[in-house]
């Protein structure tokens, strides 16, 4: 597939910035329409309760996320100057996963961009809470969550954390394999096993993985100690100087289990990479 629709969200903070300058680096190659969208609420949380604000202040919010899109285009093309790269704004009204969800169906979006905002909880740590809410309500195009303020580093590795369950088809790895292309990096699969022995299915999703990879420079890494998944992931991705983290997401099964352990509360090199969900499509 080529990527030409990118969709990128914005609430204007720095950290949304940060993600759709990544994001122009990272496709600076890439002849593509870049999306910006902003999603402001009609539903306004005041002292005492919940209020629907009237037809004026609708009007100004309405202007208000115009006017700062807007800015928002005028600064990223003086920033960037990539003549392959159009600018589109989509202000509406409604929650971000809702906006994000019809944009999708309208645009043809190829791929979800987001800044993360962590904040001291291990999930929000981990990839920030509007991320999470995007990636258990977005379920059929992947997403780039990129974190916090980082500067952009060329993508030379990208780990792709697998338990040959699922995920493993040329449809689920889709934009893990564009990018690899794209920025011509390498892909190090990283296997936990659950189990001593692969049963029959994960053997032949590794043989999938195979023919998918066969044309991408890529390694392969087998990890037994399973009850301590979080910390094995967090020494790979720093041993092998890792610049994006990708895992497929299939039925919240094995990346739910992942976000609940506790011991990702303490692991901050994963506010430091990207992280590319891919929705199985297997």
């Amino acid at each position: 597939m080529k990527i030409k629709h990118i969709l990128v969200a914005t609430d204007f903070s720095n950290e949304a910035y940060n993600a759709l300058y990544y994001a122009t680096q990272i496709f600076a190659t890439t002849p593509c329409t870049i999306h910006i969208v902003h999603a402001y609420n009609d539903i306004v949380i005041s002292a005492k309760n919940t209020i629907l604000p009237g037809h004026k202040e609708m009007e100004k919010l309405q202007a208000s996320s115009t006017e700062n899109l807007t800015k928002t285009v005028h600064k990223i093309v003086l920033d960037t100057g990539n003549e392959l790269h159009k600018f589109n704004t989509i202000s509406s009204k409604g929650t971000l996963s809702s906006v994000i969800s019809k944009t999708i169906d309208s645009h043809d979006i190829d791929l979800i961009v987001l800044g993360n905002k962590g904040k001291t909880g291990a999930k929000e740590l981990f990839m920030g809470s509007n991320t999470i809410k995007i990636a258990n309500t977005i379920t059929k195009c992947p997403i780039l969550a990129i974190p916090k303020e980082i500067t952009f580093n060329p993508i030379e590795e990208i780990a792709f954390v697998t338990d040959y369950k699922k995920g493993c088809t040329k449809a689920t790895l889709s934009m893990l394999l564009n990018i690899a292309a794209i920025t011509a990096a390498s892909i190090a699969v990283l296997h936990i096993n659950e189990e001593e022995i692969k049963n029959p299915k994960q053997v032949s999703n590794q043989k999938l993985l195979d023919k998918c990879l066969l044309n991408t420079p890529h390694s392969y890494d087998e990890i037994w100690n399973y009850a301590d998944k979080a910390n094995v992931i967090q020494d790979f991705i720093a041993e092998r100087k890792i610049n994006m983290l990708a895992m497929s997401y299939h039925r919240r099964k094995f990346f739910e289990r992942f976000l609940h352990e506790p011991v990702i509360m303490d692991l901050s090199i994963y506010a430091t990479i990207p992280f590319l969900i891919l929705p199985v499509n297997d």
